[in-house]
This record gives structure tokens, sequence and C-alpha cells, in this order.
């Protein structure tokens, strides 16, 4: 039988004792001793290091206590207008005069406020429990506006009452008056239907909008977020620019709100 002489040498050396040792070259430990700082690095970021992040939701400003849709009690043709839009209320303040078989009939206001919708006009013929204007519940013009905005049933709990928010207004476009400042008050403890979304703002076609952008993610919760006041722009309130819009804000109009979340430290998205 015969063996190659390479097989014949390892079987006489079989643990290769005399071969002398390779040490790593140069190359490799200086590779090695990055990926140990890399590491290194990067394991104290996760522990000690913070990370922020930020909710978008749709919204609108508004009053701390909503508004409501004035039903008419009768049916009929209006056949006068009685109020303007924009008017403060007292209670009981009537608003139209509807003709009915029983003669004129006035629609009257269930509580004070703000007019910020009429919807019935002169002529025009109402049935009975038809929505004819919105009212605010304003006691006075000097009442601070809210921002109500609307996130996905489950991010309400990843947002913490004092939370920072960025308020981009529709009528005071960013790139030339900067965000409207604002701090969350409080969040609402359960989702809410396009009908309570409806009865909070008076208005059922923006309930439904609201409702409809979370199609697939459950009905949205509330959060009422504290407008900054400032006493030094015009429109009472802080904004990011120095000076922000030259007029006023009205109630109703829609914004978009980033809502800074709690700083979270890397590892925490690894432990359970």
């Amino acid at each position: 039988m015969q063996f190659r002489q390479k097989a014949l040498s390892k079987l006489q050396s079989p643990e290769e004792l005399d071969v002398p040792v390779r040490f790593a070259r140069p190359q490799g430990r200086l590779v090695l001793a990055v990926t140990v700082v890399v590491m290194a690095a990067a394991t104290f970021w996760a522990l000690t290091g913070t990370v922020s992040a930020k909710l978008g939701a749709p919204g609108v400003l508004t009053h701390a206590e909503g508004a409501y849709v004035l039903q008419s009690p009768v049916a009929g043709q209006v056949t006068a207008v009685l109020a303007e839009e924009g008017r403060f209320l007292p209670p009981g303040a009537p608003l139209l005069n509807v003709r009915t078989e029983q003669g004129d009939r006035p629609v009257r206001a269930v509580t004070g406020g703000r007019l910020t919708t009429l919807l019935a006009t002169v002529g025009s013929v109402v049935a009975t429990g038809a929505d004819v204007a919105t009212v605010e519940h304003v006691k006075n013009a000097d009442d601070p506006l809210m921002a109500v905005l609307y996130v996905p049933g489950g991010s309400g709990a990843a947002i913490a009452v004092g939370a920072a928010v960025d308020l981009d207004v529709q009528s005071a476009p960013r790139n030339r008056f900067g965000a409207l400042r604002g701090r969350v008050k409080s969040v609402g403890r359960a989702p809410q239907t396009a009908a309570q979304i409806s009865g909070f703002l008076g208005d059922r076609a923006l309930a439904e909008q609201f409702a409809g952008q979370f199609a697939g993610q459950g009905n949205p919760v509330a959060v009422l977020v504290q407008l900054e006041r400032s006493a030094t722009t015009r429109s009472g309130y802080a904004w990011s620019s120095a000076d922000g819009p030259p007029y006023a804000l009205d109630s109703t109009t829609p914004v978009t709100g980033t809502v800074h979340l709690a700083a979270q430290r890397p590892a925490d998205w690894l432990l359970p």
C-alpha cells in the first residue's frame, strides 16, 4: 500500500507542535479594536442616550367647552333672520322667525354663546329637527381659544399631559408666520365616534372627516391643547416666529398638530 508523503508526515506529527504560531496581522488587530470601540459606544448610547419622537394629528381651533348644533323645534318657512354670525347671544335669544300654520314662531338659542354658523336664510323651508345654526359655548369674547386634535386610539397612551405641541394653522401659513405653540392639557380616556365628535364640535361634516381619517385604526382619541398666550403678538398667542400673523385667530380654523412625545432610551425598545 502506498501513501502520500504529506499524509505520512501528518501522522508523524499529528498536533503540529513544531509549527510556529501565527499571530494576527496588524490590519486584523486594527479592525478588532475598531469593532470593540464601536460596540462599546453603541452600548453606552443605548443605555444613556435618548431618542425623541413626534406624532402628527389633524385638528381644529375651538373653545374648551365646544359648541352645539341648534335645531328648529318647528317646521315652516323662514321669514326673518334675527342674528348675525360672530355675535354673542344670551340664553334664549331669538335667531329666526319661522312661519307655521299657527303663525310666526321664533327659533331661540338654547344657551348663550357665540353664533359661528347660521344655516337658515330668509325664504328657506326648515323641517322640525333641521340644523339651523351652530353656537359655541363661550361666555365672553376674551375666552381663550384651544385646539382639539384627533389621534389614533392606540397612540393616546404615548401622549403626556404638558407635552409641547406645534400647530400649523391653515389661515396662517407656517412659512410666513411660524408654528402656533401649545401644551397638551388633557388626553381623552376613550375613543370617540363621529357622533361624539360632532356633539363637541357642533359640525357633523368635520366630525365625519376626522373619524374617517382613521379608518381601519379604530375611533380616534381627542387631545385638548392649551395655546400659549403672548402679550407681544397681534393674535394674543405665542408663535415660533417673533410676531405671528397680524390678525386674530378664529375658532373652527383647521390645524395640523405635531405632538412632541416623551424621549426614550434605545435600550427601552429591547426591554419587555
